[in-house]
């Protein structure tokens, strides 16, 4: 449609220069003869002017043509002055900014996948031990033998109530969907409550508790708080041998106030230690059946209250977390 009023326009031009060029040549010659050279050139410039920028459009209309095929290579390289040029700098700004949105949007893809083959996996591994157990347990008659397949059964049954009520909790957070309160928290409070639940696993496994917590308040939400530390708490029990000490203390400075939780356990790889808190992160020294992701929840959980947590440990000496609660936002 545009190039037919284009060519329209052209010969109403030239129709018109012809009329007054002829016109101005009864009146006078020389005056018919510029009027003619003066018509060719403004009918020629006009023509170039609108070839010119038919083409462009045309080349603009391709380029959002291939990209709305999923094209992004394509770059608008010429960057001369001009209205057309500052849409062509404006479309190709737009363009790198849907490339990489899409980008992002293949990678949360990837992970999710990955997410999902991870928690296929760790919902399987149970599952098996309980259907095997099961089967066992049908053609079992001593007693003895059908009480510990049942006690199996019933750990497995807590690590898969573990497992998802973890990760629909991560979901929640991830979602934004979980409000924190914004309570006066006192630290005692948050380490009574976490090392509770532990009380008799920490007998049954021989090691001694140690505490030596100077009480401070922070701003922050009391149960979830309680569930990240217990997350860790958890954490280090499971990786001290019987007979080792787990040990939790307090430190206050003038910038933040921190927990730290610290255990005599086999100690985290040192190229494990960057990762430990990274979702299905599974080191060398992990457990088989570990998930990998209550220490990623304690993360997200204290990164909600503006809290950070920070790993050290050594092999063979025990590992040491620290928790700060900063008293000013950093």
């Amino acid at each position: 449609m545009k190039k037919l009023n284009y060519k329209s326009v052209l010969i109403v031009l030239i129709a018109l220069s012809a009329i007054t060029s002829l016109v101005l040549f009864f009146i006078n010659i020389i005056c018919g003869v510029v009027c003619l050279c003066l018509s060719v050139c403004l009918c020629t410039a006009f023509g170039m002017y609108e070839k010119t920028r038919l083409n462009t459009v045309e080349n603009i209309n391709n380029y959002l043509s291939r990209v709305c095929s999923g094209d992004y290579s394509l770059a608008i390289s010429d960057n001369t002055e001009g209205e057309f040029s500052i849409l062509k700098n404006n479309i190709y700004k737009v363009v790198v900014m849907l490339k990489s949105t899409n980008e992002e949007l293949s990678k949360e893809k990837m992970s999710l996948a990955n997410s999902l083959a991870d928690i296929t996996h760790q919902l399987k591994t149970p599952l098996t031990s309980i259907t095997v157990m099961t089967d066992l347990l049908k053609g079992e008659t001593d007693e003895n033998k059908r009480s510990e397949f049942v006690n199996i059964i019933e750990n497995q049954i807590d690590k898969m109530n573990w497992l998802t009520g973890t990760l629909l909790k991560l979901s929640k957070l991830d979602a934004g969907a979980i409000t924190f309160n914004s309570d006066t928290v006192k630290i005692s409070d948050v380490v009574e409550n976490a090392v509770k639940p532990f009380l008799l696993g920490l007998d049954l496994k021989n090691i001694s508790l140690k505490t030596a917590v100077t009480d401070f308040t922070f701003t922050g939400d009391l149960p979830w708080t309680t569930e990240a530390v217990k997350n860790i708490i958890k954490n280090c029990i499971e990786h001290t041998e019987t007979g080792g000490t787990l040990s939790v203390s307090t430190n206050i400075t003038n910038l933040y106030d921190e927990l730290v939780i610290e255990d005599t356990g086999k100690g985290i790889e040192k190229e494990d230690l960057p990762h430990i808190f990274e979702r299905f992160y599974h080191g060398k020294n992990a457990f088989s059946d570990s998930v990998g992701i209550g220490l990623n929840l304690s993360k997200e959980i204290l990164s909600k209250e503006r809290a950070k947590v920070e790993a050290q440990s050594e092999i063979g000496v025990g590992s040491t977390f620290r928790i700060k609660f900063y008293k000013t936002i950093v």
